[in-house]
């Protein structure tokens, strides 16, 4: 008990003797992880995305606008009877130009410039496999009365692959952080260990284990992780809270949503992560420093 005493005494006077290095750790620290935490929740975001819209992709079969009904009916029976096709829906001129009405209810003077029959009317195929895609334009492309085929897949793997990046932006970003954090981690534990190092040799001489030792620097490094784990949350919530469910609400519904279980899922991941590091690093720099 007088030993756990000792330790944790020992730790708070670390670090309020180093406050301001403390304090530029902490924030370091804070940010590394606010980063860590950001592109954990992208990664979940890009991966809800990817579940919900691929499983309502579509291929767009758009006739020509002097398609004949024998040509519209012949389309639509090959479509029916193929087996790589799960639904077939036709949608005639009218009900695209309501669905295009309703779509840019924002933006009335595109919707004034296009006349009720200027719309192709076209047939909504789902496939049972959307990898199949090509398979599927090969069969029909040549058909008459069809002029053109759309795969929302390659849009929305366009729109993925730009996530994608901003996400790997964003780790590296936080890499980059990481190692900052790391190298004020080591810098704070050396020059503590330096202030102390009187006391140091007096234990080591007096049969001190290792452990014993080393534990005030280690638990200085992992109080300031955690602490920046908890600053960093925080920033995470105020996000949600003031950003995605405030001013950029209308893009994250365009959007799946991001829920509040998620954002509470990174809080561990920031802790252990800035605990961890900073235990290490201190332990790593206090072997090479203090040789015990």
């Amino acid at each position: 008990m007088q030993r756990a005493k000792y330790v944790l005494s020992e730790v708070m006077v670390g670090l309020w003797r180093n406050v301001t290095m403390t304090i530029a750790m902490i924030i370091t620290m804070a940010v590394s992880l606010a980063m860590l935490g950001a592109s954990g929740l992208m990664y979940l975001q890009v991966n809800s995305m990817k579940d919900f819209y691929y499983d309502q992709i579509e291929v767009a079969i758009f006739l020509n606008n002097d398609v004949t009904d024998q040509q519209r009916t012949a389309v639509d029976e090959a479509l029916k009877g193929d087996p790589l096709v799960a639904q077939v829906i036709y949608e005639s001129k009218a009900q695209a130009y309501e669905k295009f009405k309703t779509m840019y209810a924002d933006a009335p003077d595109l919707v004034n410039a296009v006349k009720p029959g200027q719309l192709p009317e076209s047939f909504r195929v789902r496939l049972k496999n959307p990898e199949q895609f090509e398979q599927i334009n090969e069969k029909y492309k040549n058909n008459e009365g069809v002029e053109t085929i759309v795969d929302q897949q390659r849009l929305l793997d366009k729109i993925f692959n730009i996530l994608g990046a901003v996400q790997n932006m964003a780790l590296l970003a936080a890499s980059i952080m990481a190692i900052a954090a790391l190298l004020l981690v080591g810098n704070t534990i050396q020059v503590a260990a330096y202030s102390k190092r009187r006391e140091v040799a007096v234990m080591k001489l007096v049969g001190a284990s290792n452990w014993f030792i080393q534990a005030p620097f280690v638990l200085e490094a992992v109080v300031a992780g955690i602490i920046g784990s908890i600053i960093a949350f925080i920033g995470l919530v105020l996000g949600k809270w003031f950003l995605l469910d405030g001013s950029l609400r209308d893009l994250t519904e365009l959007l799946t949503p991001l829920g509040w279980g998620d954002v509470l899922l990174m809080f561990p991941l920031m802790a252990g992560a800035g605990a961890l590091v900073s235990a290490v690093t201190a332990w790593v720099t206090l072997r090479f420093y203090l040789r015990v």
